[in-house]
This record gives C-alpha cells, sequence and structure tokens, in this order.
C-alpha cells in the first residue's frame, strides 16, 4: 500500500494517533490536518464489492458527520486509466461535504481535497477541450482539476450537453430543479439562461442531437409555470407528470407530458459534435417504461415492461439515475424499472431489433460503466430518509462482468399496451417488446358493455413492417387470458382497433430461468438453518453515526432459547469484532415491529415503541401480512419460521427501497414516500430460503447477514471472533437471489368458515413459477377464482369457476407461463372450505 499511516484510533473519541502500541495498520492517508481521510487502499473485495471504497456523506476519520441524508454515487467515468466519481446529498443546490473521488487501476482511492458536493449526477467529455466534465468539475488530460464554484453555479446539476451556437467554448448545466446554463468551459464563466422554462420537476436528463437540446424531467411536484416557456394551457391532467422537451436555441416544445430520465446516443458521455446519430430516451407510466427514439427531428416510441415498481411515484425521486451505456466490446446495457436489457447501438424506428433482458435487480444503480475490463455499477446504497435503522448514508461500487448478472433475478415483467384507455376503430398502439422472454401472457379486459374486437400485429424482424398474428373479438364486459405458444416470434407486438370501446391489454412475461440455490450453496455456508440444534450467533445489526463501524448485539441461540449475550462493533478498516459498543443510536436496531408514519419522514425519528406492531401472523392457510388496506396473504415456508417472531422482518437495504424477510422468502417491497408504509401490493418475491436469518443490512456497500452457525469456518464471507460469541456473514445485496427460486404453499382458506359472495384475503402470485391449486369443500358448491392483473386497475377479474362436490378435493394445475399479481377466491354458498396453494 502506497503512504500507508501506522496508526490507531481510540473507541472513545476515534482520534488518529501518530503512534500506538499495535501493529495493524489503518488503510488510510488523513489530511495535513489528521481530519478528513485523503486516500484510502485496500484489497478485499467480497462479491464484487471493495469494502474500502465506501463513499460516504463525508471524509472524516471520525465517522461523525453533520448533515446529509443521503449518499448515492451519482456518476462513475474512466479518464485516463482511472475512474472518476461523484457521490450525491438528497437535496443540496449550494454543496455539501459530498466528494469527488479518484479511483486507480489498483483500486486505491483519492478523495479530492476541493471537493464541493451537492446533488451531481451530470458527466460528459468535452471534444473540443478534451476536458472531463462531472459534476461541477472540469478535468484535464493530465488529472489537472478545475471546479466551477457552486455559489456562482448553484443547483443540483444532473446534466451537461453540447452548446448548440459555440459548442467548442460552451456547455449546458441541467439542474433538478429546472434551471438552465451555460459555462464556458475555458474561463468556467457561467449564466443562467432560464430559471424553470418547463413543466414537471426534478431535471434528470439532458443532450443534444440533431440541432436539438433535449431534456428529461421525471417528476411532479405542483410548479408554479411562471418561469415556463410553453404555454400553460393543456399542460395539467391526469398522467401529465414529467416532460420530455427540445430546446432549438430559441424556443422550448414539449414532445410529451410523461415521466423521462437519461438523453444520449450511442457516443454516450462522448458527446461528438454535430451528433446526427439517434437519440434515445427512456421514461414510464402506469402502463409501461416508454423507450422513444429521436431521427431526424422525428420521434417514435416503443414500450418495454417493468420487473419492478419502486421508480413509479410521481414525485420521481427514486428514479436515480436510470442510464443507457456502453459496457464494453462496442455493447451497450439498458437499466430501467429494476431490468438490465441488452440494448443495440442501432437501435432506431427501421432497426429496432435486439433489445433482450438480461435479468432482474435489486441494487438502486444511479450509473455504471466499463472499466479494465469489467462492468463497474455505481450504488445509492443507504438512506436516513424515513430509515431509523442507520446511522448515516453510505454508498460503494459494484465490479464483475455481465455474465454475472445472469445468477441475479429473473428476467421477468410486467406491463400493459392499453390499461382501461378509450380506444377507437383503426387506433394502432404504440410496440411493445416481444422478445426474449420465454413465457408470455396476456390479460385482456373489455370494459365497455359493447362487444369489442381488435387485431394484434407483429414486427417479426424490427424492421417496421407489421403482419397480422390473430384476431380477438370479446363480448361486452368479458375478460379473457391468452398465452401466447413459445414458437410466435417477433421483435414487437402492436394492438388495432376494430371497434370503438376501452380496453386493457395487460402483459405478464415470465421465465424458465431461475438461479438454483443448490449451485450457490457454497456461498451460504456457515449460516444457520432454521430449526437446528445447533448455536447460533444472532445479532441485531446498526450502521454506525459516530463511526464507520456496525454496532451488533449479539446473540448465541440454542433451541430458540438465548444462552449468551454480548456487544461488538464489527470494524471497517479490520473487518473483526471489537467489544463495546459506543454508538448512542444504535439501540434503535433492538426493536423489531415496525411502524408507518402517514406522511413522508426525511429525517429519520424515534418512533413511540407504542405504536409499534408486528407485521405478519400465521394461521393455519398461511402467512397474513397486516396492512392499512387490509390483510394480504403470503406462503410459507419451514414451519420452524412460525416462531421467529424476533427476527428482523422489514429493512431499507437500498436507498428508498425495502427488503421483508418473512416466513423464509425474502420480498422487494416499492416505496410511495420515505417513511410511509410500503406499496405492499406491488411486492415481488426474490428468493425464499431455509435459514435461521435473523437480521440482515447494508453496511459498506455488503449485505450483512447475521445467524450463522457457532462452529461455521471463517472465510471471505464468514467472520467470527475468537470466543465465538459473535459472527456475521457478508456478500451483495443481489447475491440474495442465489438462495434460490421463490416457494412456498398456503393460500386463503384452510377449513376456513366462507361466506357466500365474500372475496378472500388476496394471496400473492407475483414472480412464481410452478403453481397448483388445491380445494376442497364440506358442500357442494361453485368457487371463483379472481385475478389482479394489473396493479393500476381497481378491478378484480373473475378467471375460471370450479364447481366442487362435497368432501372430494379437486387440484388445477396452472399452465406454464400463467401469471398475475393476486389471487381471491369466492363461493356461491356458505361452506367451510380449504384452497391451497403450491408454489414450485
Amino acid at each position: 500500500m502506497n503512504r500507508i499511516l501506522t496508526g490507531c484510533y481510540s473507541l472513545a473519541g476515534l482520534i488518529l494517533m501518530a503512534v500506538c502500541t499495535g501493529s495493524q495498520q489503518v488503510p488510510f492517508r488523513p489530511d495535513k490536518d489528521s481530519v478528513n481521510i485523503a486516500e484510502i487502499s485496500g484489497e478485499r473485495c467480497i462479491s464484487g464489492v471493495y469494502p474500502h471504497l465506501t463513499t460516504y456523506a463525508h471524509a472524516r476519520i471520525n465517522g461523525k458527520y453533520g448533515f446529509g441524508n443521503e449518499c448515492g454515487i451519482g456518476a462513475i467515468v474512466p479518464w485516463q486509466g482511472k475512474l472518476y466519481m461523484v457521490n450525491y446529498a438528497a437535496h443540496e443546490p449550494k454543496g455539501s461535504e459530498h466528494k469527488l473521488y479518484i479511483v486507480d487501476k489498483n483500486k486505491n482511492m483519492k478523495i479530492y481535497e476541493g471537493s464541493v458536493g451537492g446533488t451531481p449526477a451530470a458527466r460528459m467529455i468535452h471534444a473540443e477541450s478534451n476536458q472531463l466534465l462531472i459534476g461541477h468539475y472540469l478535468i484535464d488530460t493530465e488529472g489537472n482539476i478545475r471546479t466551477i464554484p457552486i455559489k456562482q453555479m448553484p443547483g443540483r446539476i444532473t446534466a451537461i450537453a453540447r452548446h448548440l451556437t459555440d459548442p467548442q467554448n460552451k456547455v449546458y448545466y441541467y439542474d433538478m430543479e429546472g434551471m438552465l446554463y451555460e459555462a464556458n468551459v475555458h474561463t468556467l464563466e457561467t449564466k443562467k439562461l432560464y430559471h424553470n422554462p418547463l413543466p414537471g420537476w426534478h431535471g434528470k436528463g439532458g443532450y443534444t442531437a440533431q440541432g436539438k437540446l433535449v431534456l428529461a424531467n421525471n417528476g411532479e411536484a405542483g410548479e408554479n409555470p411562471k418561469d415556463w416557456q410553453v404555454p400553460v394551457e393543456g399542460q395539467k391532467g391526469p398522467e401529465k407528470y414529467g416532460v420530455l422537451a427540445e430546446y432549438d436555441g430559441k424556443k422550448f416544445t414539449v414532445v410529451e407530458r410523461r415521466q423521462f430520465t437519461d438523453v444520449t446516443t450511442r457516443n454516450g458521455i462522448k458527446a461528438v459534435p454535430d451528433e446526427q446519430a439517434p437519440l434515445w430516451t427512456m421514461g414510464w407510466d402506469k402502463r409501461s417504461i416508454r423507450l422513444k427514439v429521436m431521427e431526424n427531428g422525428r420521434w417514435s416510441t416503443y414500450l418495454l415492461p417493468k420487473a419492478a415498481y419502486n421508480n413509479d411515484p410521481s414525485h420521481g425521486w427514486f428514479t436515480e439515475w436510470p442510464r443507457i451505456r456502453e459496457i464494453g466490446g462496442n455493447e451497450m446495457m439498458m437499466d430501467m424499472h429494476g431490468m438490465f436489457f441488452d440494448f443495440p447501438a442501432t437501435f432506431s424506428k427501421d432497426n429496432s431489433a435486439g433489445i433482450r433482458p438480461i435479468a432482474s435487480h435489486l441494487r438502486y444503480i444511479p450509473d455504471f460503466c466499463s472499466w479494465n475490463g469489467q462492468i463497474v455499477l455505481a450504488t445509492d446504497e443507504s438512506s436516513i430518509q424515513g430509515n431509523i435503522l442507520t446511522g448515516q448514508p453510505q454508498s460503494n461500487l459494484w465490479f464483475g462482468k455481465k455474465k454475472d448478472f445472469l445468477n441475479w433475478g429473473p428476467a421477468t415483467g410486467y406491463g400493459a399496451i392499453w390499461l382501461k384507455d378509450v380506444v377507437s376503430s383503426t387506433k394502432v398502439s404504440e410496440p411493445y417488446l416481444f422478445a426474449g422472454f420465454d413465457r408470455r401472457m396476456a390479460h385482456i379486459i373489455n370494459h365497455s358493455k359493447s362487444p369489442l374486437s381488435f387485431v394484434v400485429q407483429i414486427d417479426k424482424k424490427g424492421n417496421n413492417e407489421w403482419t397480422d398474428y390473430k384476431t380477438f373479438q370479446l363480448k361486452g364486459e368479458e375478460y379473457r387470458d391468452f398465452i401466447f405458444p413459445e414458437n410466435v416470434k417477433g421483435e414487437w407486438i402492436r394492438l388495432k382497433a376494430l371497434t370503438d370501446g376501452q380496453v386493457s391489454f395487460v402483459l405478464h412475461y415470465t421465465t424458465e430461468r431461475f438461479v438454483s440455490g443448490e449451485k450457490f450453496a457454497k456461498l451460504f455456508t456457515g449460516l444457520a438453518e432454521v430449526g437446528t440444534a445447533d448455536e447460533i450467533l444472532t445479532a441485531k445489526l446498526y450502521s454506525n453515526r459516530c463511526n464507520y463501524n456496525m454496532s451488533c448485539y449479539a446473540s448465541v441461540m440454542k433451541n430458540g432459547r438465548v444462552v449468551d449475550k454480548g456487544e461488538f462493533e464489527f470494524r471497517k478498516f479490520t473487518f473483526d469484532f471489537a467489544p463495546g459498543i459506543v454508538e448512542p443510536q444504535a439501540s434503535r436496531a433492538l426493536e423489531t415491529k415496525v411502524h408507518y408514519f402517514k406522511q413522508a419522514q426525511f429525517d429519520a425519528k424515534v418512533v413511540d415503541k407504542k405504536l409499534m406492531k408486528d407485521l405478519w401472523s400465521v394461521d393455519e392457510a398461511s402467512v397474513i401480512l397486516h396492512t392499512s388496506e387490509g390483510d394480504l396473504r403470503l406462503p410459507k415456508g419451514n414451519p420452524a419460521f412460525d416462531t421467529m417472531k424476533s427476527a428482523r422482518c422489514v429493512r431499507e437495504v437500498e436507498s428508498e427501497r425495502e427488503l421483508a424477510n418473512i416466513h423464509g422468502t425474502f420480498y422487494e417491497l416499492p416505496l410511495i414516500h420515505v417513511g410511509k408504509e410500503p406499496l405492499f401490493k406491488m411486492m415481488r418475491p426474490v428468493s425464499s430460503h431455509n435459514y435461521y436469518i435473523d437480521d440482515y443490512n447494508t453496511w459498506n456497500g455488503l449485505l450483512a447477514l447475521s445467524g450463522v452457525r457457532r462452529d461455521a469456518r471463517t472465510s471471505n464471507s464468514v467472520y467470527i471472533n475468537k470466543e465465538k460469541t459473535a459472527g456475521l456473514w457478508f456478500g451483495s445485496i443481489d447475491d440474495l437471489w442465489k438462495l434460490g427460486k421463490p416457494v412456498g404453499h398456503g393460500g386463503p382458506w384452510m377449513n376456513t368458515s366462507v361466506k357466500s359472495g365474500v372475496l378472500s384475503d388476496p394471496y400473492l402470485m407475483t414472480g412464481y413459477d410452478k403453481k397448483t391449486l388445491t380445494l376442497k369443500a364440506d358442500r357442494e358448491v361453485t368457487v371463483t377464482l379472481w385475478l389482479s392483473v394489473s396493479h393500476y386497475l381497481k378491478e378484480k377479474v373473475k378467471s375460471k369457476e370450479f364447481v366442487l362436490k362435497a368432501g372430494e378435493e379437486m387440484t388445477y394445475v396452472f399452465p406454464e407461463g400463467f401469471s398475475a399479481h393476486w389471487a381471491c377466491l369466492s363461493a356461491d354458498k356458505d361452506c367451510r372450505a380449504t384452497a391451497q396453494f403450491l408454489y414450485e
């Protein structure tokens, strides 16, 4: 290690010492005042994560900071052999303690002393001056850094684009609040051109091509139109959130009032002069992902499914920043709504073939790039906005290969072409991705009382040539499902209405490929199985505020009883357990019940324990999830999980994203506002397991799990103290998929007294593979299966009816490819009935 300071720090004050009695080398060099870390090195790598590269809202040696609710890594750019990156605060247009970081090929990291912080995520390479522009910084080929004073150009800079009239000397800077600046890349002189020229809010993307500056806002927050440079009329209304707009140097034009993020071309951050290549931008609405392409000044739109719903809220806070970028070897990748897609650099209206799903993910990824033969993912890992279980925000990088993604989440997605939309005869929809998914199912609903007809058309080669595939004719208010045969090929499908009406065409795309838990069993060696008679090292975990360590309230468990207790800090620099906890807020981790505020909470606060409650319980039928909108039901795992009520059930593990670990299955829980109850109805299962996982936490870019066998061997993932009274397992967040595909059993009824015509509690169906339903009743009765097929449709559709004979069991195996979000059941007579789903 270069320039490593031999030293230690005391637990009481964590003051850096010049000399100490120990021989442990601390892998960082402080600044001249021995207050801030100036450089840091390390070699430890766990599941693609180097813990020493963790970024915080500060760089102080003692870890304590004054303010900063978030710490995402907003932009990463390879430049002259090094990797430059900036992290960002939640809302600091006038600067903050966040930093500019420089990482060399040996993963040594320097922290730029002149960092101004703020909320930056913008990056561009300026061709004429040969400079990297990242945030407020301009970096030449020798690594010299100049900074536009943030007081001179205040703003949460999110995009940098080539100038329309003086591209040799100037660039545009676009900010989240909508401010548009121009700046001279030589003199650093800046000028604000517009304060807030466009509808929408939360500026995200900006790029210059085909003689236009294209700007994107991804949210809506009741903006004041007084500064708009477009007509106010027609800009308000249902679904009018965010904006995609053009600027020709004189006039702004709204292209579409939807939420959009990245704007780019095949040249990406290497913005070239006189760019004429197709320009792409990604956005979404309640139906689907929206991918738009501009060619010769004209726009075309394509739709894709969503793997997850974390990005959906209209405020746009939870989409920082989905990108389309090159990942090496002339390959490009698109990341949107929790899914990686292969993205062809040739994508255009007449050559649209080649978009393919790769895998879904849990990681919150503001940027990614290719560097030194690896893909590098930036992350927004842990915030303290509404999150009382973390003391300070922190984020890190992930290094790996594209093939690694194949062992992450399944290529499964959901969306709609029409969603209770009014259509007229001969209306043609926008194209929706058809290729790349193993199983494709459509849910079709005629919301009109009159008959409805439309034809499905296929673009087989992605050359914008369409052929009719199948005509659907539905009676008034009829529902129908349709599973596309595997042998039906094509790049895109679209719908052409043959009659007027109101219709939904909802698509569920699922996969045959789930990660094998058996394949990766060795990765989780050391974790204790639920129900074991062996001793287990459990712990409640808290990422400290006063230092970089993690507090661990440890217990040794045997047969469900605590036989020993201890308090430790797991140390950042030495990766070992030190006795004692110094973090005043760490005891928050001891409470495992949940409480949600009615209003968004941006500052983490201690809640009244009297208001906290158990999130789930179990009856004979299934797991019951208790939400403010009523009970939901989830599958059961091993019966031994019934008694694990003191284990952590919900925790934020990525910024503004929560995970639940309930009865042997991890679930992703999208949020609508930080601090408020998650959108439980939009949850998706991640993986199922048979481990005694007492707590889980994101720390130093790693996923920490407690619940280690006391007799486990230490390894690169398992760390146990000498006394074997404290232990933890470490990996990365997307290692959770490797536990194995979601499975389970249960249902809404188990010998339950059922009232005629009353719907059961909803039972989760999203994300499960092989599905079987078993029904039984004490009298002859007709049971109806109702489905929720879209999170944005309140109506449940009537799927199937089952005529049961008294006392006789009926089994129904769902067809391969059948998918819905939630299932409910009803009976046409009062009865005592059982309805159980088996997910294999």
